[in-house]
């Protein structure tokens, strides 16, 4: 089985988290982080910040990884390994790009029932500020077959893709 390697930016200030509408591709129509495919030989936490400028026009300033999830499903001949950052500062303000449309989210008012199923199991740790490693097999209606997550330390810095 194929391992794509990702990233995933979720960028929080003051009680609240910037999501964006997936606009087109995989995830089309879900409020998810900023974020995608790690180059070949590409820095995993430069191609976050790639892919956070790219979809929402910002720049990372200060962001740290907080979790690596594992993603499979049952019709699909590949798995993604999602390195998930959180953005704790940046500059710049969120614009619309071909790919995504930026929102600010109360944290009280995260729209989960609009996003992958598996968020609300991981997100809210992810939030209080727990590390984590978690692994998630989808059915063929894309909803959580089975799952495992748990608590870490924290993630090496500046580390590659194995791709």
């Amino acid at each position: 089985m194929k391992k794509v390697i990702a990233t995933l930016c979720l960028v929080t200030k003051e009680n609240r988290i910037l999501l964006g509408m997936k606009k087109r591709g995989f995830g089309a129509g879900r409020w998810n982080g900023f974020g995608g495919k790690v180059a070949s030989g590409e820095p995993i936490e430069i191609a976050a910040r790639r892919e956070l400028w790219e979809e929402s026009g910002i720049e990372a300033r200060d962001c740290v990884k907080r979790a690596e999830l594992m993603f499979t499903f049952a019709d699909k001949d590949w798995a993604m390994q999602v390195h998930v950052f959180q953005v704790i500062d940046f500059s710049g303000e969120p614009n619309e790009s071909e790919e995504m449309l930026p929102r600010w989210f109360s944290l009280d008012d995260i729209p989960y029932e609009e996003m992958w199923p598996n968020d609300r199991y991981w997100l809210p740790r992810f939030l209080a500020g727990k590390n984590l490693s978690g692994n998630f097999h989808f059915d063929q209606n894309d909803q959580v077959a089975t799952y495992s997550l748990e608590e870490i330390g924290e993630f090496e810095k500046n580390h590659y893709a194995d791709n």
